[in-house]
Order: structure tokens, then C-alpha cells, then sequence
């Protein structure tokens, strides 16, 4: 290993072991593309850096000096369809290998990379090239995203450059070919600035139109405590975190800090989710280090883990949304690995994470990490006092930390709500323990307020969750003449039972059991799927609008 990261941050360690200070200095020219993957091709040329399949028996394995060489011809093959540094463009790859060169190319180039979901529709990209001034996109084959991309074209036709990941299509110019013909070396730039713009992500949107998140080149050193001291990777082992591409999970845990700490990036390329089988691959690729959202670890214990063996997973995170102390306690007596959760966002690298070392409190996102001042505040700007639910905060008055979004693009009224009397204010809620350990309560547009008691939803989910009937739920609040709202649960059932009155009481009374008996759900509605946002979150905010109707 070439500890390449160590010369980007400083850190210190307490006497328990546990990392104490973490500071991550960014040089001026700072390009991960560069300074990171062809460097460690010059180093490792050979060392594994990316190992790819599909569910059609299809592997690849790439090593960084392959994908250094892939993505100079990438670059000259952008460079030459027209992109150019600052242009905007789209990636729509979900777990195509592809994503990774093309990727390295656009940073080479110095165009802005943005990340999308295959989820999206000619409604969703319209919006989307408008708002971000799309000038091309590369795109999958698979499904109906390119028809898409024509339709949505024809109203924005200021999207002028279309790429296909792989084969041919008319009017569009084909990825695989064009990397292939190209040249094989493409300068560095010698106008860059870590300061240049690096990548945007929409964010879910679960309460409003998505926001534009424009990270700049030192997002990436940002990540190294993302995999170093939560995700734990191996740089002799293997990383799968669960994510689609279009997602900002997978900066967190398919690219960035893993390929700083040296770590290979396992990519399964599936369509549609199946538990069993991705069991299946952790087993057969003797995956070391697993990230999931928490989605991904209910279906495998409510569908069951018996029958494959799991004993290669050295270190597992979780992640997206939080932790129901069920599902952490029930994947340790299958494996006898504990679930280190953390939290972040879009805008962000880890901010509040179980570390190395620390032990964990089931349900408990941990405590902040070292690269972050978190704080908990009252909606008066005032710190709350331990046991208090307040927003999560982070300071900002001595600089934004290595990580840290630059702004919400074009925004300047989003920038001001979010960024102000020194903090960046996250929008989420917590309380803090006595030991220092955050627990999630919820978005603060979540909240239930009844009978003067604010309420959040994530604890009564907690125990819903716990019992055998609940696959999936969400609680917001319905309006009330008497009690200004009430608790009501949106539950979606496991296969081994059907909604009842009977089994409605038993859930109520379930909750009344295990919490204060004013959180109770006093309406309980059986329903086939929770909506969601494109990234898998709960769009709470949907069944308030629908309930209020």
C-alpha cells in the first residue's frame, strides 16, 4: 500500500485508540483524477482498482492503469464530441462500468459531472437541462431513458450532445467507439483550481423541487474519513457499497475515498433488486466491506440470510436513512458483525458516524465526526441541552470543512435559508445522549405536533418495524380538530400477513406497549408501497399532501 492519502490529512488519536482530530489540507491544484487513479497507475499499475458483473454472467476487472488509459482516450473522445471545461454534463449509467471512465474523463476535461438516476422521466429531464444548463449527456442503452432524452431534447434543445454508453443509436454518438479510436494521452490542464466545480447532484426533493448541489475538486479529500475510519475498506479486499449511480451514495462509497485509501470498487450491475442474489455475489466475490441503506438489510432479514456464507464481510455501514434498532440486532445474530451507522447528505461527506473502535448504540447515528463541528439548535439559533431534540448544524463561521457543498446552484434564496448566523443548517432533527451519541428524529417539515407534544416519526417507526407484520412504514401526521394532528402509520406488510382491524389494534396497542402512550398511531393505513423519492427515501411529505386533500 502507498498511503497516498497521508499526504492529505493530519490526524491524532486518543489514548482509547479512537481517532480524536481530523484535518484535511487541499492543495491548490488538487485533481483526484490526476493526483489519486494516475498516480496510483504509475505506482500499481496492476493492482485490481474496479471488479464488475451482471446478472448475464458478464465480468470485468479493471486495474488503475488500465482505467488511466481508458479514461485519457475518454477525455480526447469528450473533448472532441465538443465538451469543454465548465460545460454541464449528464450521466445517466446506473451501474455500467462506463460510469467509472467517463467519470476520470470529465474531470480531466474540467467539465462539471452530473449524476442522475435511470428513474427519471422526460418530465424529470426537461426540468433538469433547463435548470442546470445541460449541454450533453451520456446514456445508458437499457430501458426507455434515451427515448427520453429525445423527448425532453425536442423542448430543450440547448442539450445538444448525445452519447450512448454502448452499441449504436441514430443522431447520437456512441461511447464505446469513440474511447476506442481515440488518442491515449491527454494533458493535464494547467488552469485548474481546486476551487473549479466538480460534480452536481439534485437532491431528493421530498419536500419541493429538487436543489442543484455543486460540490468543487476538493469534494473527494472530503471522503477520505468516509472510507478510512467508517466504511473501513481494505486495500486487499473488496468494497461494495449498495447504490445507483445516480445517487450521491455512490460518491460516498463507489469511487472517492475508496480509491484514496487504495481500495477496489465491486460494482454489481442489476436491474432489479433482489436480496438472494446479491447475497449471492457478496458470497461468491468474498466481499470484505458492505455499505447498504437500511432498505437493503431489512428485505435481507425479513427474506432471510440462511444458506449463504457471509464470513468474508470484515466491516459493515449503513447508511440513507435511519437505523431501526431491530434490523441492527437481528443482522448481528446473523453474521456477528455490528451495523456502524452514519449521516450525511448530498451535501456533504459523513458527518455523524459509529468510527473504528467506538462501540454502538443500536439506533444511534453515533457521534459527530472529527472533520465536522456538529451542533444541536433550537429553532431561536440556541443550543439545545442533552436529551432536547434540535436541528443538526454545522459550523462554518472559520470556513467550509473539506466536503462541505459550495452552494446550491443558482439559488441565491436556498443559499440564504440554509447558510446563515454562521451555520449550515441541514434541515434534520436530533437529540443527544448523555454519552455524546446522536438519535434521529426526523426532518424538521416531518415533525408532528400534538396536543403540544412535538413528535417525531423515526421513533415510532422504530417499533413498528420491530414487529413480524411490518415490512415498511412511515408515520407523519393527519389533521385534528381536537388535537391539532395525530400519529398516523403508513404500513406496508410483510408476505405472511393481510391488513385486518384485528391486525390494526394489535399494532396500535404494540406501540403503546413499547413507547409513551401519547405516540400511539391513532390511524393506521394498509397501503401497497411507500412513495419514494428516486434515491429510495420516504416522501412523507406526498401522503401529508394526500391526507390533507
Amino acid at each position: 500500500m502507498q498511503n497516498i492519502h497521508q499526504d492529505y490529512v493530519e490526524e491524532t488519536y486518543g489514548e482509547d485508540g479512537l481517532l480524536k482530530t481530523f484535518q484535511v489540507h487541499v492543495p491548490e491544484t488538487f485533481h483526484f483524477a490526476y493526483d489519486i487513479v494516475d498516480r496510483l497507475a504509475r505506482l500499481e499499475p496492476d493492482k485490481r482498482a474496479l471488479v464488475w458483473c451482471d446478472d448475464s454472467g458478464s465480468e470485468k476487472i479493471f486495474t488503475f492503469g488500465q482505467l488511466h488509459v481508458l479514461s485519457e482516450k475518454a477525455a480526447n473522445f469528450l473533448s472532441g464530441a465538443g465538451i469543454r471545461k465548465g460545460d454541464m454534463v449528464m450521466l445517466i449509467l446506473k451501474r455500467h462500468y462506463e460510469y467509472w471512465i467517463a467519470m476520470l474523463a470529465l474531470h480531466k476535461i474540467g467539465a462539471v459531472a452530473i449524476p442522475a438516476t435511470a428513474q427519471l422521466t422526460k418530465k424529470d429531464l426537461v426540468y433538469r437541462f433547463r435548470a442546470a444548463k445541460v449541454k450533453a449527456i451520456l446514456c445508458t442503452a437499457d430501458g426507455e431513458t434515451a427515448d427520453f432524452v429525445d423527448k425532453a431534447q425536442k423542448e430543450v434543445p440547448a442539450m445538444d450532445i448525445k452519447i450512448i454508453a454502448r452499441g449504436t443509436r441514430p443522431d447520437w454518438l456512441s461511447f464505446a467507439d469513440g474511447v476506442e479510436r481515440a488518442e491515449s494521452h491527454f494533458p493535464r490542464p494547467t488552469d485548474h483550481s481546486v476551487h473549479d466545480p466538480l460534480l452536481m447532484y439534485f437532491t431528493s426533493g421530498t419536500t419541493a423541487m429538487p436543489k442543484m448541489v455543486l460540490h468543487d475538486h476538493s469534494y473527494p479529500l472530503g471522503h477520505i474519513i468516509t472510507a478510512k475510519h467508517w466504511q473501513c475498506v481494505n486495500p486487499d479486499g473488496l468494497h461494495l457499497t449498495v447504490a445507483e449511480t445516480g445517487w450521491a451514495k455512490a460518491s460516498w462509497g463507489k469511487l472517492y475515498g475508496q480509491w484514496i485509501m487504495e481500495a477496489p470498487i465491486f460494482v454489481y450491475d442489476f436491474d432489479k433488486f433482489d436480496p438472494d442474489k446479491l447475497l449471492g455475489k457478496i458470497e461468491q466475490y468474498h466481499i470484505t466491506t458492505f455499505c447498504a441503506p437500511p432498505t437493503v438489510y431489512r428485505f435481507f432479514i425479513k427474506e432471510g440470510m440462511a444458506g449463504h456464507d457471509l464470513s468474508s464481510i470484515e466491516h459493515a455501514t449503513i447508511a440513507g436513512e435511519a437505523l431501526n434498532a431491530e434490523v441492527y440486532n437481528r443482522f448481528v445474530e446473523a453474521t456477528g458483525v455490528p451495523l456502524m451507522e452514519g449521516f450525511g447528505q448530498s451535501e456533504s461527506t459523513v458527518m455523524l458516524a459509529n468510527l473504528k473502535g467506538m462501540t454502538p448504540k443500536p439506533g444511534s447515528m453515533g457521534r459527530p465526526t472529527p472533520l465536522y463541528h456538529i451542533e444541536l439548535i433550537h429553532e431561536s439559533g440556541e443550543p439545545v441541552q442533552t436529551g432536547e431534540v434540535g436541528e443538526i448544524v454545522v459550523d462554518i463561521r472559520n470556513g467550509r470543512p473539506a466536503g462541505l457543498f459550495c452552494e446550491y446552484y443558482q439559488a441565491p434564496e436556498r443559499n440564504a435559508q440554509a447558510c446563515h448566523d454562521g451555520y449550515y443548517h441541514t434541515g434534520d432533527t436530533a437529540w443527544r445522549d448523555e454519552d455524546g451519541y446522536y438519535w434521529y428524529v426526523g426532518r424538521t417539515d416531518d415533525l408532528i405536533k400534538s396536543s403540544g407534544y412535538r413528535i417525531g416519526p423515526f421513533e415510532i417507526e422504530s417499533v413498528l418495524m420491530e414487529h413480524p407484520a411490518v415490512l415498511e412504514c412511515a408515520v407523519t401526521g393527519v389533521p385534528d380538530p381536537v388535537r391539532g394532528q395525530v400519529v398516523k402509520a403508513s404500513i406496508v406488510l410483510t408476505s405472511s400477513f393481510e391488513p385486518s382491524e384485528k391486525l390494526e389494534k394489535e399494532l396500535k396497542d404494540y406501540v403503546k406497549r413499547q413507547t409513551a402512550p401519547y405516540k400511539y398511531p391513532r390511524v393506521i393505513e394498509f397501503i401497497k408501497e411507500l412513495p419514494k423519492t428516486t434515491s429510495g427515501k420516504i416522501r412523507r411529505v406526498e401522503i401529508r399532501e394526500k391526507d390533507s386533500q
